[in-house]
């Protein structure tokens, strides 16, 4: 019987300490509580996104291919940093070729993970733009401190704050060291290396006027993809179409159709050819697509951990598509339009826009619109309408579309209209940008 009345104490006793312990929790002194990164919203990776454009722009030496590395790493920066405050969140880590060790973070501890994006995004900026000048590195600056002032609420403890700006910043350079074995690193300083010399013979590349600059980036086709498996698919990219300087030849004809339609341009088509154009000084036809995806972001209030899934897809689509492009581009070495028509139609032709420095087939802009069109379209719908807002500081009209598709198409068919690609450049380099979104997909973010 007294063994009995003790038991029964001891149980009582128990169950007074559990109630105890949950009346304490209600009371407000729980321990550190996870805090998801679902309760922010996107002007953090938005506001960062705004200002690598701006690099884009004035940076030297970021043409195409090297704006869509930057994009892309930027964009894995980010999601590698909030994909820890993510209940169901997947690391690329082990997805994406030699990414394996990145830093953790403490499961017990309490992190502001748009603070730790702040830091992250700051530091891989300035890690890429390694020529950046002492007024955008002092811009970078500024922005940190504006967005760390912005999210630096009492809800966190100062501790708190440092955790996360440290996290964010072992995360920056540990992407940026991975990305610096892909074989692009400092690009940026050498666009046109002086050790490469172009294959001669008839239908091959020649530098194209008025600047008949060099050959660009020609073993930018070498460099590491993000996704391994995309290294298969320029296998898969059909050889340029058989060169022929025989008048009525289906090559003959392909040149003879830019050239009629470069003599005949509408206004309309006109406006669509320069609206695309993005050369030199602009923000490059990947920062293009990036300022699209950061607008939609923006305009549909998407939260820190949605954005930087998005940003993530969209930056390794437009980085292995510039590789892909440069593969085939390199390997094919075909004649710009703008020679042909000169050699053998029309000496005195030029074209709308001018002819960049590199090999005609296969076009990057229908690539990189292509890539971009499938994973917008994936995220926010295929009918998706949406009026593209980007360019009007350059002195253009926003441009609308029903769908991401009909944005991919026009994007395609502007370098016909241009004068810088056949037909076939442009929708070969829908099917390129189309394989290499198929691959993303197949992520797990």
């Amino acid at each position: 019987m007294k063994f009995t009345s003790l038991r029964v104490y001891f149980f009582v006793f128990i169950f007074l300490l559990v109630v105890q312990s949950c009346k304490k929790d209600e009371g407000g002194n729980p321990g550190p509580v996870k805090i998801d990164a679902s309760q922010w919203g996107s002007f953090v990776p938005v506001s960062w996104y705004n200002m690598e454009l701006k690099l884009l722009k004035e940076t030297p030496g970021f043409t195409p291919p090297i704006a869509a590395r930057a994009i892309a790493y930027t964009g894995i920066t980010l999601h590698e940093t909030v994909v820890r405050g993510m209940e169901n969140g997947t690391s690329l880590s082990g997805q994406l070729d030699g990414l394996a060790y990145l830093p953790s973070h403490e499961e017990n501890l309490r992190y502001n993970w748009a603070i730790a994006a702040n830091a992250a995004m700051a530091d891989v900026i300035r890690s890429l733009f390694g020529n950046a000048s002492q007024e955008h590195l002092d811009m970078i600056d500024a922005l940190e401190t504006e967005n760390l002032l912005e999210l630096s609420t009492t809800d966190f403890s100062q501790e708190e704050i440092d955790r996360s700006i440290q996290f964010g910043k072992l995360m920056a350079n540990a992407i940026y060291l991975w990305g610096a074995s892909d074989g692009g690193q400092g690009a940026y300083l050498n666009n046109f290396p002086i050790n490469y010399t172009p294959p001669q013979g008839a239908g091959l590349w020649i530098p194209t006027p008025p600047l008949f600059q060099s050959a660009m980036l020609p073993y930018w086709g070498k460099n590491r993809y993000l996704i391994k498996a995309n290294k298969q698919v320029a296998g898969q990219i059909a050889a340029a179409p058989a060169f022929s300087a025989t008048s009525g030849s289906a090559f003959y004809q392909s040149a003879d159709a830019v050239y009629q339609k470069g003599n005949t341009l509408t206004s309309e088509e006109t406006i669509i050819a320069r609206y695309w154009a993005d050369g030199t000084g602009t923000f490059t036809p990947p920062g293009h697509m990036i300022a699209i995806t950061s607008q939609l972001i923006k305009d549909n209030n998407l939260s820190l951990d949605k954005a930087s899934q998005l940003f993530a897809k969209v930056g390794i689509a437009l980085n292995d598509a510039g590789i892909l492009c440069w593969q085939v581009k390199y390997r094919d070495n075909l004649i710009r339009p703008v020679s042909y028509i000169q050699r053998y139609i029309d000496s005195n032709w030029m074209p709308l826009i001018g002819t960049p420095p590199f090999p005609s087939y296969f076009s990057e802009n229908a690539s990189f619109t292509s890539a971009t069109s499938i994973l917008l379209a994936d995220y926010f719908g295929e009918s998706y309408a949406f009026t593209d807002n980007q360019k009007i500081d350059d002195g253009f009209s926003p441009r609308s579309f029903t769908s991401f598709n009909s944005m991919a198409d026009e994007a395609a068919i502007s370098r016909v209209y241009g004068g810088i690609h056949y037909q076939f450049d442009s929708e070969i380099g829908k099917s390129g940008g189309l394989a290499i979104a198929n691959k993303v997909l197949e992520l797990k973010y």
